[in-house]
């Protein structure tokens, strides 16, 4: 075993207006299907993440904000009151450990079907089915075509996450993560692909930026500032949700939101076998001299991409999905410049503590 430097800038402490964080390092939000039939948090939730605090922040798996979000099975929510309290013993396991931990919220938008939701029929920007099948208690299923919403639905779901956000922070959360990645419900509205509206709310970028920017703006005035944070995927096209001018949309996006006091940006990079030629991949880089506040990045970053993001101040904090399923001590394998441990892709989904709490830190497979 080589022993790395000690001199890790991901190592060091964190410190803006909002965070105060032990190290620079964040797990990154993994739905992992774990949880209750009524969408709470269970009791090994706690121990997953309690075994991931090693991150300076964490952030916990996309959660549904309400039914109608709800966008795979056995994922959890934030809308009940038995959710909310099914959650603070993963909040205060965490903070036991010394670190801070976001909540992502999640509308799932056309991702997701009825019988996920109670039988509420799946709503997005327009009336456009994805393609593909989602995965329900019957099985593989197609996905349906959504309900186009009304400007008096939007404006309901702009409230429901407020609702969630006040919620998180009553289980303990930190903050609250806005999922506007991966194509879902804020993502459906950004791209012109998944987006044909005719309103204030589609057509030009300002239009298609706007309902971003008003949930962004009601979790904020409910929770603050600098518990409000958001996540973005210029270059991820999940589910659809492509862009005819990706950069042109964020720019403009990302220029409204640049010195508003957010916790911080979360951009993930873009994936060069998925990226249209010409196209900036780095989206960090990119972005970075037009915003003014914390940036974390991620997607496929290893510990040399990722110090040299910190090093280049193009991130201030890096964020790691897979690697931390397999390495509940990452920080630490860091720095000791230890082997990774490879996760089991069969488990990610499957529930029960096979692939979720029974990987071992280094300490322990070495004895």
């Amino acid at each position: 075993m080589t022993t790395a430097p000690a001199t890790l800038r991901m190592l060091e402490p964190f410190q803006s207006p909002a965070l105060q964080l032990k190290n620079r390092i964040v797990l990154a939000p993994m739905t992992r299907s774990r949880a209750a039939a009524d969408g709470s948090a269970v009791p090994m939730m706690a121990e997953y993440y309690r075994q991931r605090a090693t991150a300076g922040l964490l952030v916990a798996e996309a959660t549904s904000i309400s039914p109608e979000g709800i966008g795979y099975i056995s994922i959890p929510g934030i809308y009940t009151q038995a959710q909310v309290e099914s959650w603070r013993a993963v909040t205060e396991a965490v903070h036991a450990e010394g670190s801070r931990i976001f909540l992502q919220l999640l509308h799932g938008g056309r991702i997701g079907h009825r019988s996920l939701s109670g039988g509420i029929q799946p709503v997005a920007p327009s009336a456009l089915r994805p393609e593909g099948i989602t995965y329900t208690q019957a099985g593989p299923t197609e996905f349906e075509t959504p309900r186009a919403l009304t400007e008096a639905d939007i404006a309901r779901i702009v409230q429901d996450y407020a609702q969630a956000a006040s919620n998180a922070l009553a289980a303990g959360f930190d903050g609250v993560e806005i999922h506007g990645a991966n194509g879902y419900l804020p993502n459906q509205f950004l791209s012109d692909v998944t987006n044909h509206r005719t309103d204030a709310y589609g057509g030009s970028a300002q239009n298609r930026s706007r309902f971003v920017l008003e949930v962004v703006l009601a979790v904020a005035e409910t929770i603050g500032w600098g518990r409000t944070a958001l996540r973005l995927s210029p270059h991820n096209y999940n589910n659809g949700a492509s862009h005819t001018d990706p950069i042109g949309t964020y720019e403009y996006l990302i220029g409204q939101l640049s010195g508003q006091g957010l916790a911080y940006l979360h951009l993930m990079e873009g994936d060069a076998r998925k990226v249209p030629a010409g196209l900036p991949l780095a989206m960090a880089a990119y972005f970075r001299p037009a915003y003014q506040g914390t940036i974390i990045a991620s997607g496929g970053l290893t510990k040399a991409t990722a110090e040299a993001l910190l090093a280049a101040s193009t991130a201030d904090l890096v964020a790691f999905g897979a690697p931390f399923i397999a390495n509940p001590d990452l920080p630490e394998r860091f720095r000791l410049g230890a082997p990774l441990a490879e996760p089991d892709r069969h488990t990610f989904y499957t529930g029960g503590s096979k692939g979720y709490t029974d990987y071992p830190s280094l300490a322990q497979a070495l004895v």
